[in-house]
């Protein structure tokens, strides 16, 4: 019989990262290169590339920026240090931190003027964790599973409150807030969850697809949060699972006596690459491709002021 390839719905870039390349892209039109990005612009090395081959310049310290220059801050987002540190340096900032990040970071402010102290769900090394936690100099701790809980030394039990990193996982995140819960009750929790709408819906449509296939692909890069939570995802549906940062890692053998494939995209990898994934399937005997059903997403996010808004994106 022949092979099927099914598309999760929805996947790939989010809008977040569409704002976050479109800052670098119109920041070359209108200034020319070298521009400076602290961190990787989104965790994708097809984008990351792409981008470098451009005449971006891709930097994990500012010091590394020459006076006088352009630098961009990844999707991620920064700490309170790293804005002041371009600040006195005098550097031309545009700041492409992910809208849903930046909401975060003003939830840590506001519960630090309230004095509660924080916990942060998140992983430890993370460019968000260090950004997120980087929002207040004191009064932060970070948790990334419940045995973590058990470790936590705080001042005053009732004066708590929690905030998550924004790609993680909507099921061990519940856990781990659950557990905060049962130590902590008069915890203070966001007023809005604060794992994205593009993370949660990636999630939801691989928990769809899983049970309908027997292997499922994941297209994203190693050190994509995003993309490692879908594979997960799909494993703990029951599917093999594998993570690719492009159709040259596809292994023959995955496909080997299985008629049913699935393919997504974690929200940093573009559609190119799962464009190439769908070929290189092709290639190893699938027939046909079936998109499923899914949520639709028309969130956009407006760009910075100080960027031309008529600088054309180049593709």
């Amino acid at each position: 019989m022949d092979k099927e390839i099914l598309l999760a719905q929805p996947r790939g870039f989010c809008a977040g990262v569409d704002r976050a390349i479109e800052i670098v892209e119109r920041a070359l039109a209108e200034f020319g290169a070298p521009i400076y990005v602290r961190h990787e612009i989104v965790h994708n090395a097809y984008v990351v590339n792409d981008l470098r081959s451009k005449g971006v310049i891709f930097i994990e310290e500012l010091a590394d920026v020459p006076a006088g220059n352009t630098v961009v801050f990844s999707a991620h987002g920064v700490s309170k240090a790293v804005q002041a540190e371009a600040e006195m340096r005098g550097l031309r900032v545009f700041d492409a931190t992910c809208p849903l990040v930046t909401k975060v970071h003003i939830e840590v402010a506001k519960m630090r003027r309230e004095g509660r102290e924080i916990i942060m769900i998140g992983h430890d090394g993370h460019p968000e964790v260090e950004g997120t936690m980087g929002q207040a100099e004191q009064g932060m701790h970070l948790v990334e599973t419940v045995a973590d809980i058990d470790k936590l030394q705080v001042a005053n039990p009732d004066m708590l409150a929690y905030v998550s990193q924004t790609t993680l996982s909507v099921d061990d995140t519940a856990d781990v807030i659950a557990a905060l819960k049962r130590k902590y009750p008069n915890i203070t929790e966001p007023k809005k969850g604060d794992i994205c709408y593009a993370t949660t819906n990636r999630q939801e449509a691989v928990k769809f697809m899983a049970p309908q296939v027997e292997v499922v692909i994941v297209v994203g890069s190693p050190n994509s949060s995003n993309s490692n939570r879908l594979r997960e995802v799909a494993e703990k549906k029951g599917a093999l699972a594998y993570m690719v940062d492009n159709a040259s890692q596809i292994d023959p053998s995955w496909l080997e006596g299985r008629l049913r494939i699935g393919v997504t995209a974690g929200a940093s990898a573009p559609e190119v690459l799962v464009q190439a994934v769908i070929d290189r399937l092709k290639a190893c005997g699938a027939r046909s491709v079936r998109t499923l059903e899914g949520v639709e997403e028309h969130v956009t996010f407006p760009l910075p002021k100080g960027l031309n808004a008529h600088a054309t994106r180049r593709n």
